[in-house]
This record gives C-alpha cells, sequence and structure tokens, in this order.
C-alpha cells in the first residue's frame, strides 16, 4: 500500500506541472489538441470495459467525431473572443459549425456505418449504444476544458482553477478517507469511499475557490460556489466512472497511468467538474443567458 501510495504522488510530481505548464502559457489550439488525445484515450478505456461485456463500439468513426467536438469547442471559443468589428461582422456572414451540427454528422455516419456493416444486425444495437455513450458520457463533458481555457484572458486561470480543485479534492478525500473515514459514500459502486472523504474533498475545493478568487478577480461568492459545484460535480463523475468499472468487472479503467490507473481513472473528476464550472461562469457571472 505505501509503495503504491509513492507511486501515485511521484506520478502526479511528474504530470501535474507539465499539466500546469500547459494550461498556463499554452495558446487554446494546444490545450485542444492535448484534450482530444486525452479524451480519445480515456474513450478508448471505456470502448474496451464496454468490449468485456460484449459491446462492440463503432470506435474510429466515434474517435473522428471526438476529435471534431473538441474542434469545434475550439472554433466556438475562438467566435466567442472577437473583438474586433470587421471580424465579427465576416463571421456573422460566413458558416459557422454548431454542435448540434458536429452531432448530426456523426449519427448520419452511424447510420451509414450500420447499414453498410457486414457485422450481424443483433450486434447494431449494442454497439451504437455504446459509441453514442463513449461521446456522451466523456467527449461532450470533457469538451467544456477548451470552452475554459479559451475565455479571452481569464481562461487560463479559470481552467487552472478547475484542475486545482478537483486535484487538491481528490487528495483531500483520498487521504482523509483511509485516515479516519467510516461512513461509506456509496459502498455497492466504490466501497473504498467514505462520506468523510466527500466532505474533505468539498472543504479542500473550498479552500482552493478562496485562494483563488484572490488571483482571478472574481467575486468571492462565485469562486467558492464554483468550487463547490466543481467539487459535488467531480465526485459525481468518480462515482460514476467507478460504476462503468464495477459493472465491467475491473479494477481500473486502464494501466497507461503509473499508480493511477487509466487514463479515465485521472479525468473522470474534472469530466464533470469542468462543464460545471463553465456553465456558472458563464451563466452566473458573465450572465450569458
Amino acid at each position: 500500500m505505501i509503495a503504491g501510495t509513492k507511486l501515485r504522488v511521484l506520478t502526479a510530481a511528474i504530470l501535474i506541472p507539465l499539466v500546469v505548464a500547459a494550461i498556463w502559457w499554452g495558446p487554446t489550439w494546444l490545450v485542444a489538441a492535448v484534450a482530444a488525445l486525452v479524451a480519445i484515450m480515456a474513450l478508448a478505456e471505456f470502448f474496451d470495459m464496454g468490449a468485456r461485456l460484449g459491446f462492440q463500439a463503432y470506435r474510429l468513426w466515434t474517435y473522428l467525431a471526438a476529435l471534431a467536438i473538441v474542434a469545434q469547442q475550439w472554433y466556438a471559443s475562438q467566435a466567442a473572443s472577437i473583438s474586433n468589428l470587421g471580424d465579427l461582422l465576416y463571421q456573422a456572414r460566413s458558416p459557422r459549425p454548431t454542435l448540434d451540427l458536429v452531432l448530426f454528422l456523426y449519427l448520419l455516419g452511424l447510420a451509414v456505418i450500420v447499414l453498410g456493416s457486414r457485422r450481424a444486425l443483433a450486434e447494431s444495437f449494442p454497439s451504437i449504444s455504446i459509441s453514442i455513450a463513449g461521446l456522451v458520457v466523456i467527449v461532450l463533458p470533457f469538451s467544456a476544458v477548451v470552452r475554459l481555457h479559451g475565455e479571452d484572458v481569464s481562461g487560463p486561470r479559470l481552467l487552472l482553477f478547475t484542475a486545482v480543485l478537483v486535484w487538491v479534492g481528490d487528495t483531500a478525500a483520498y487521504f482523509a478517507g483511509r485516515g479516519f473515514g467510516r461512513w461509506k459514500l456509496s459502498p455497492q459502486v466504490s466501497p473504498n469511499k467514505t462520506w468523510e472523504g466527500a466532505m474533505a474533498n468539498l472543504l479542500a475545493a473550498l479552500l482552493v475557490g478562496a485562494i483563488f478568487g484572490y488571483w482571478t478577480r472574481i467575486q468571492p461568492a462565485h469562486m467558492l460556489a464554483m468550487a463547490a459545484l466543481g467539487s459535488v460535480a467531480g465526485q459525481i463523475g468518480d462515482l460514476f466512472k467507478s460504476a462503468f468499472k464495477r459493472s465491467a468487472g475491473v479494477k481500473d479503467s486502464g494501466t497507461i497511468i503509473p499508480g493511477h490507473g487509466g487514463m479515465y481513472d485521472r479525468i473522470d473528476a474534472l469530466i464533470f467538474a469542468a462543464p460545471a464550472v463553465w456553465y456558472y461562469f458563464e451563466w452566473i457571472v458573465q450572465r450569458k443567458f
């Protein structure tokens, strides 16, 4: 157990500075490229778990759709930051790819693949289900990291805030649960998670929100609200992923990250936390209804 904890800490010590550097100094297109790669890796692990239950996804087409979703989110973030009136008028006259268009083209292509496939028709239903589920469960919500980073000058700080609240919250929950956790949070889904760990996660996230409040110049009440929403949403995402793993009968979604399991294991909380922070910022802080 001690060796596993050391490996977990060592891996985090190597990866976290790289992620922070990409968020802080990297342009949004770089964040989008990294997000697309991470999403596809997590998607592959999700499909591997589904395959253990007999669900064979249409992988290549769904990977292409994942790339298209992230690219559209990058385009949307760039379009939202236009400040030049001439550019704005040009964009208004030009066709603008939207997320619903990407999803429609994906479904259209999926229908063509199903109708032209040599797979038995009995396999179509589970194959379509697992393919669409992967996009909805992983790629669509995770693509919010691109929108966060592309939010003008405050974007990198918002994304870094979201990542840090997830990291700090997960760490607090891990050690609090191991140290004095007694009350099981969801024993059927994840026997090791406790209510004490969940509260430690929330309190740690609120601390992160208070600290970042001085740096982002966003009202403290909003930062605390985003921290709370991000913490709760992230913990739901973690449990949601655990439900998939338990259903598939696996301990980890993969083995690509030493001490942390698979890529899906590593970003499960961020998948839900990022859109929670993004929509609160857009709808409440920016008041864009």
